[in-house]
């Protein structure tokens, strides 16, 4: 497999480098940058809300909601921890003891669909079958914890079937359309990046749907867990994604 080949891949700031070079894949990446005083500060006067994440970094941790609440009011989520600040300054100053001098990027917050008033996102799993053709083997959907901001399974985040989340949004037509849409979206991410990483052999797309269903690019994993797929009650794509999984990987196997 040659995991070391693939070791730049754990950097979320090269991946977003990587992937917004496609001109058909960039509309859909929310603005990212490094973070420091000067790109917070316009980033979140024009969002209000960002999230601040770890450049390096699994399941979630590290990740910090901020948000402009008023010009003078600001405040930031980690965990279930909320604080409140009068000032940019304060704010600032706070969230920077928090990074500690580590490399964290900023990125565009996307006001997430929710289901029963808990945010939600989508995994798309993305791998190599076994005739080396690239196959959007598996899509999941993730039921954010109440309480936090990120949806990782790891961190709280219930696995879901995405028809049950979309099904108060969208008629089962548009389900369909936009598991059509993240799917092919995904398999574009996989050939693009492939290009340059020819040992890729699968990559899990985390996709964030706004109000209007458009979708957006959260982050690319090219390390997906396959198991989370066991946790839907039907095991169709569970069995496909282990199948190809142990076929990729068979040293890796449980």
């Amino acid at each position: 497999m040659g995991v070391d080949k693939l070791q730049p891949l754990r950097s979320k700031w090269l991946k977003t480098k990587l992937i917004i070079n496609n001109e058909l894949i960039k509309p859909f990446i929310p603005d990212t940058q490094k973070y420091n005083k000067t790109n917070l500060k316009s980033m979140i006067s024009k969002y209000g809300m960002v999230y601040v994440k770890p450049e390096r970094g699994t399941f979630g941790m590290g990740v910090i909601k901020a948000e402009m609440e008023s010009h003078q009011h600001f405040v930031y989520q980690i965990e279930q921890k909320r604080l409140t600040f009068d000032s940019f300054e304060s704010f600032y100053n706070s969230l920077t003891r928090l990074v500690n001098k580590r490399s964290y990027l900023i990125q565009r917050g996307i006001h997430l669909l929710k289901h029963n008033n808990r945010r939600f996102d989508i995994r798309v799993m993305i791998q190599l079958s076994p005739t080396k053709h690239w196959e959007a083997t598996g899509i999941i959907g993730r039921l954010g914890h109440p309480k936090k901001i990120v949806t990782n399974y790891h961190s709280g985040g219930t696995p879901m079937d995405i028809h049950k989340l979309l099904k108060s949004h969208a008629s089962t037509k548009r389900r369909n359309e936009l598991v059509q849409e993240m799917n092919e979206l995904s398999l574009r991410i996989a050939r693009h990046m492939k290009k340059k990483y020819p040992y890729l052999m699968q990559i899990g797309v985390d996709i964030g749907l706004d109000h209007s269903l458009k979708p957006w690019i959260i982050e690319v994993n090219v390390k997906p867990d396959p198991y989370i797929f066991n946790q839907l009650k039907d095991k169709t794509m569970y069995r496909k994604v282990i199948r190809y999984y142990r076929h990729a990987f068979p040293k890796k196997t449980k």
